[in-house]
């Protein structure tokens, strides 16, 4: 039993420091791992099936709304990056560079690339012609990079793994209307499948694509109150296409440019989950993308094993053929121990078995969600198992809702009001969370917010809760109601 304790206690309590909670976890968890190379990480099994999950979920709607993948070169030449002044200035503090190849310095400088619009805006001018070659919607799933003064596994590296959609159209009504429908796959699949309720908005002027016209986002909240942007979708109206000269004759021969979008979401969405759900126990992976849904133990005296395994071998064959993605541990390890393992993994559901089970025709199952242990008829087990994934789904998505309503705060209008609520959050270790404030518009005060509180704007939700009437930095009129919070 001090074993078990053990295990448990070298993950760091939550409140006592949830950065170190967060790296405890995921290294418990055996996710990923550390390399020689600085903000660069290895994706372990299980943390790299995390990331096929989500791929899985978005590439499937990608392509019943008409996208299909490509890919296009790491490299970018510099030449290029400078077509799109806004873009380059965007990106430069982060940019690594390849300057010496085969020995010899390179006649121009080549970017690992952080994004690829300069790029495939190059080859869009080369593809389109005529109106008969719109829309182009091409997305692909790349690796990019961003040297990074702080890293966080998962969350912010210097090299990380994402899709980017790229798309040109005819006129700026499709490229908006491609615009939002990107968004909502991202609310879909972030909401439905990882279990994170988020906010769906446009990103004020600061916060902003470089290059873009307008930027859209879905932001979510993590348990220490601070903000991820889980997605972001940009309206880049004419801006690339001039820059890389894309042009079509429309139907009634005019020669023009396109309008483009771009989108995009990243490996942050594993860092997102797990800072949404888990707790000190160590990770909770909601069903639909957890590697493993239902791990199975054997337990009781090891000279009665075999009359288990005779119930347990079929069971496991049932699930599979079911669909379920079931694990069996069979290590020489002690029941208690492999509970603890399992729970600290995320998994789900747990199912026991032993003699006295076996005597009754039942086994013990365990929901990682609630703690909860139910007894079920082995002949039952399957359909059950099946409910319960779907329940543990549910009710994940609605504990993350009920944190997110819990510690958004819809009555703070001032700036002095804001401080003082950071000041009593600090002062009784409670979570700051986020603030619904009137913004007028003026850069100066958003500014003011940030320099003051180190509370960013999120976004400009398309529903908020309330309306707010007066800016919180300066009190004139608001003209956008904005989420404003710490974030990562």
């Amino acid at each position: 039993m001090a074993d078990e304790k053990k295990f448990v206690k070298e993950i760091t309590p939550q409140s006592e420091d949830f950065s170190r909670w967060y790296i405890d976890v995921i290294r418990k968890g055996d996710l990923m791992d550390y390399t020689p190379v600085r903000g660069c990480i290895v994706f372990k099994p299980d943390g790299f099936e995390l990331w096929e999950r989500i791929q899985e979920a978005m590439d499937r709607r990608f392509k019943e709304t008409g996208h299909r993948n490509a890919y296009f070169p790491m490299l970018i030449p510099e030449s290029f990056l400078q077509k799109e002044k806004e873009h380059v200035e965007g990106f430069n503090p982060e940019l690594p560079w390849v300057t010496e190849a085969a020995g010899e310095k390179l006649e121009e400088r080549l970017a690992l690339r952080p994004t690829s619009e300069t790029m495939i805006g190059h080859m869009y001018s080369q593809w389109i012609h005529s109106h008969r070659d719109l829309p182009v919607l091409i997305n692909q799933w790349a690796n990019v990079f961003r040297w990074e003064k702080r890293t966080m596994p998962f969350l912010r590296t210097s090299e990380f793994l994402w899709q980017e959609g790229h798309t040109a159209h005819a006129t700026e009504g499709e490229a908006r209307q491609e615009t939002m429908q990107m968004l909502e796959i991202y609310r879909e699949v972030v909401e439905q499948v990882l279990a994170i309720p988020v906010w769906k908005g446009q990103k004020t002027p600061s916060e902003r694509f470089a290059g873009a016209v307008e930027t859209y986002s879905i932001e979510a909240m993590m348990k220490d109150g601070k903000a991820v942007q889980a997605g972001t979708s940009h309206y880049l109206g004419e801006n690339f296409a001039k820059g890389f000269d894309i042009k079509f004759l429309d139907r009634d021969n005019q020669l023009k440019y396109v309008h483009t979008t771009s989108w995009g979401t990243s490996t942050r969405l594993i860092g997102s989950m797990i800072m949404v759900h888990g707790d000190d126990r160590g990770l909770a992976l909601p069903p639909r993308v957890a590697p493993t849904q239902v791990v199975m133990i054997p337990v009781g005296p090891v000279k009665l094993r075999e009359k288990v395994m005779e119930r347990f071998d079929p069971l496991f064959d049932d699930l599979q053929a079911a669909g379920v993605r079931v694990r069996a541990d069979l290590r020489e390890e002690t029941p208690g121990w492999k509970f603890n393992e399992w729970e600290m993994r995320g998994v789900p559901l747990r199912l026991e078995i032993g003699p006295r089970d076996v005597d009754k025709g039942e086994v013990v199952l365990a929901r990682r969600d609630t703690g909860e242990k139910m007894a079920v008829a082995i002949d039952q087990a399957v359909e059950k198992i099946g409910e319960l994934l779907e329940e543990i789904q549910e009710n994940m998505f609605q504990k993350a809702l009920s944190f997110r309503n819990d510690h958004s705060h819809l009555h703070i209008n001032t700036l002095e009001e804001l401080k003082g609520h950071i000041t009593r959050a600090e002062k009784e270790a409670k979570v700051a969370g986020w603030v619904l404030a009137g913004w007028c518009g003026e850069d100066a005060c958003e500014s003011k917010v940030k320099e003051e509180t180190k509370f960013t704007s999120r976004n400009i939700p398309f529903e908020p809760p309330v309306t707010k009437e007066t800016c919180i930095a300066c009190g004139q009129k608001a003209q956008h109601t904005v989420w404003f919070s710490r974030a990562y």
